[in-house]
């Protein structure tokens, strides 16, 4: 893999930024800042570049004016920023380390589903990482994070047809989501306790997912790129969705257990499969694993025949007190900015807690789906640890029992009613064909507020934390207008503000939330 010719450069291509995009940074944070220095385009390629034309080091030739601004924006001095990087081993570098277990799994599963040889995918990802640029991985990382979100679901619309595509409108904002639902499967109000969440586990058939060359040949380059970017992954099991149904007992259905790097490897490709295609401006005739895998809305809705793994995501409402800020008493309304090192909705914006369907070590009680809505919290807003699946020292025998909760979660579970959990609606994604529960997190006690609000923190998944408030209709327009929403977040945002709504009282004030769905 070709290394970056100086730390500037490295660190650029981090902030996943374009020369022209960290220019035009650079000349709005000199402005900011009352910083003389300035930086074009053509001077900013000579920098990353480390040398002169003539092969000399570039060192002191850079103006104090430039090498001042630079030195400010990445709190590193020029001489840093103009040596080269260090340059470890892939295994020192990258996230799933290249002997790690999951890396290990996931190459193993390839050969057994392509019907290779023991070892063949470790060769080919190791020829494929070798060849790869990082610049250039992460300027492809950039244009997908340029994508909107109704480009994409404008295309899928395109591909299925509208019936049953979720559009919304608040005020005088209008958005479409790409998840297809029904009326049976909306403004359920459903409590997520463990008696109307039930799912119950089936037993799978253990049928092979034979792969064919196009769909080997695309695992194998996620694999690459994941170990060159540090996508954080273990091979641990996920629910599959194999049916569901909602009445007056609530949620009932029934889930598989599949190992994650059959979804990581299969249905999870298609998102990006999607987003490249639509940046080219050539969807119809760039996605042959959709073409294969979801290529109608009955393929979508056959749960039995694919899959189909999912994820729980809920708006979480906290209440809080007035204060200097606020003339009356209102909830705070969390939302998230995805991290790059994410599997799933990397960069994009998302309700908070999120996380996907799977068991931690009791299967058949871990299916219920608020049991793992408790788990986002701890671990996402609460700040456990031991609770991130991703962790490699997970030992506890039940993570989840009460004499293992976090202070937070204690204070809300010493009383009943002090946490809210509901299912607020259920959608399929179109994006890659998974189930999303969207829920409703409230927490109505000011107390909480008061005692945790300051601890709360969000965990390596998320890069960036925002407040809004509840009664702020004019930012809740300009939020739900926001081009930067994954599909599924957008979905479990909109359901839950009409639950929050209904339910809020005074603590609310914002344009009804109203949905329509096409025959």
């Amino acid at each position: 893999m070709r290394a970056f010719r100086t730390v500037l450069e490295q660190k650029i291509r981090e902030r996943r930024q374009t020369l022209q995009e960290f220019v035009d940074f650079a000349e709005v944070f000199a402005r900011e800042n009352n910083e003389p220095g300035m930086i074009g385009v053509r001077h900013l390629q000579r920098l990353i570049a480390g040398r002169k034309p003539s092969g000399e080091p570039i060192g002191p030739s850079v103006q104090a004016s430039t090498a001042r601004l630079l030195e400010r924006i990445f709190e590193l001095r020029i001489d840093e920023l103009l040596a080269a990087p260090e340059l470890p081993e892939i295994a020192e570098r990258h996230g799933p380390e290249w002997g790690s277990a999951a890396l290990t799994a996931a190459l193993d599963w390839l050969d057994e589903q392509a019907g290779w040889k023991p070892g063949t995918s470790r060769a080919e990802v190791r020829a494929r990482l070798a060849g790869l640029d990082l610049g250039q991985l992460l300027d492809r990382g950039a244009l997908r994070a340029r994508v909107g979100r109704t480009a994409l679901t404008r295309a899928l619309v395109d591909y299925y047809g509208d019936r049953g595509v979720y559009r919304a409108s608040c005020g005088d904002v209008e958005v479409t989501a790409s998840v297809v639902t029904c009326a049976e499967w909306l403004d359920l109000a459903c409590p997520l306790d463990g008696v109307h969440d039930g799912l119950a586990l089936a037993r799978e058939t253990g049928d092979r997912v034979l792969l064919d060359d196009i769909e080997a040949s695309a695992a194998m380059s996620r694999l690459a790129e994941a170990v060159a970017l540090g996508v954080r992954f273990r091979n641990l099991p996920l629910y599959r969705l194999t049916s569901i149904d909602f009445g007056p007992q609530g949620v009932r259905g029934s889930v598989g257990v599949v190992p994650f790097v059959e979804y990581a490897l299969t249905s999870d490709l298609l998102e990006q499969e999607l987003t490249d295609a639509v940046a080219a401006g050539g969807f119809e005739t760039r996605t042959p694993l959709r073409d294969r895998n979801l290529r109608s809305l009955e393929a979508v809705y056959d749960l039995s025949r694919r899959t189909c793994a999912g994820g729980v995501l809920a708006l979480c409402a906290i209440a809080r007190p007035q204060d200097q800020g606020r003339s009356r008493p209102d909830y705070a309304l969390l939302v998230q900015e995805r991290s790059g090192k994410v599997l799933n909705a990397a960069g994009r914006l998302a309700v908070i807690p999120k996380g996907f369907h799977q068991p931690l070590t009791d299967y058949r009680a871990d299916a219920a789906v608020g049991a793992t809505l408790r788990r986002e919290l701890e671990e996402e807003l609460f700040g456990r640890q031991d609770v991130d699946a991703t962790a490699d020292d997970a030992r506890s025998a039940a993570p989840m029992h009460p004499g293992r909760w976090s202070e937070p979660m204690r204070w809300l579970g010493a009383e009943p009613g002090r946490l809210r959990m509901e299912c607020t609606g259920f959608g399929l994604n179109l994006v890659s064909g998974n189930y999303e529960f969207a829920s409703l997190v409230v927490i109505d006690d000011e107390e909480f507020w008061h005692r945790f609000g300051g601890q709360i923190e969000a965990n390596w998944e998320t890069s960036g934390l925002r407040l809004y408030s509840s009664l702020d209709g004019e930012l809740m327009s300009e939020l739900i207008r926001d081009e930067a929403w994954s599909n599924e977040g957008l979905f479990a945002l909109l359901q839950g503000l009409r639950r929050l709504r209904e339910i809020g009282g005074d603590r609310v004030d914002f344009p009804p939330i109203e949905w329509r769905l096409s025959d």
